[in-house]
């Protein structure tokens, strides 16, 4: 085997050989980067073959744990880690959990696995089912699931940021016409204004922002893009996502019909 060249790749190193390398040469290769003068061998990867990614997802499973609290990503990669189907299984991503409908009490879990070109390893796991207590479930296959997408030019959600109409940039912390790295310098919560009663000081130069903001979308006291949010922790529920456009209509709606009436009158 010959090591043609040599890249970097998204999150590590790809190395381009004439031929397929089997278990002796990976650990050939691994052996000789963990000898680099200047690496820490603790840093280094096993090395592996090239894979893809398969999406599958569990069903017939509850979504409240016997202690009625909703089930976790952790809750499922624990009980993975205890049957025998999911044994030589690499998860790509945590699971993702949503409930089979809003008013259901099962779940759906989402999850994708590190996989042989061919799809082999999904292969094993579709159609095949486990017991969970006194549950049985099942493993099926499915397309991927990316979930709704948040803009990170505006910061809603429901669109990419590439068929985004807002005209340039907005900041997720203040919604003001500027990136977030520029959110100290542009912003007017920083700067001092002397009639305000009382009057506010300018933020110190090189002390960050201690201002707080209401999120966009859900009002919270977070940035738009927070890992709290709760359009966040929905991300994976379309319906849920439905429901919240659906309602946004309707408020700005109402609110259009209260000011023509008021003018009216």
């Amino acid at each position: 085997m010959r090591s043609e060249f040599i890249r970097p790749c998204s999150g590590g190193i790809a190395i381009i050989t004439n031929n397929v390398p089997n278990p002796s040469d990976l650990s050939i290769i691994e052996k000789y980067f963990k000898s680099v003068e200047g690496i820490n061998s603790n840093d280094i990867p096993s090395p592996r073959l090239p894979q893809s990614k398969s999406y599958l997802k569990i069903t017939g499973l509850p979504y409240l744990r016997a202690d009625g609290n909703k089930i976790t990503s952790e809750n499922v990669i624990e009980f993975m880690k205890h049957i025998d189907l999911f044994e030589d299984i690499s998860l790509a991503t945590k699971p993702r959990i949503i409930k089979a409908s809003p008013k259901s009490d099962m779940a759906i879990i989402w999850f994708d696995i590190w996989d042989t070109q061919n799809g082999s390893k999904a292969k094993l796991l579709i159609n095949h089912s486990f017991n969970l207590g006194r549950h049985i479930a099942t493993v099926r296959a499915t397309n991927m699931n990316p979930g709704v997408s948040q803009c990170h030019n505006c910061w809603k959600w429901g669109h990419s940021t590439y068929s985004c109409r807002a005209h340039g940039s907005q900041c997720q912390k203040c919604n003001g016409p500027h990136k977030l790295e520029h959110h100290r310098d542009l912003a007017w919560c920083c700067k001092a204004n002397p009639k305000l009663n009382p009057p506010r000081l300018e933020t110190a130069q090189g002390l960050p922002c201690p201002h707080s903001f209401k999120c966009i979308n859900c009002k919270g006291d977070h940035m738009a893009d927070d890992y709290k949010c709760p359009f966040w922790r929905n991300r994976f529920n379309k319906d849920w996502h439905l429901k919240k456009a659906q309602e946004a209509r309707e408020t700005r709606a109402n609110s259009i019909r209260l000011a023509i009436g008021g003018r009216k009158s």
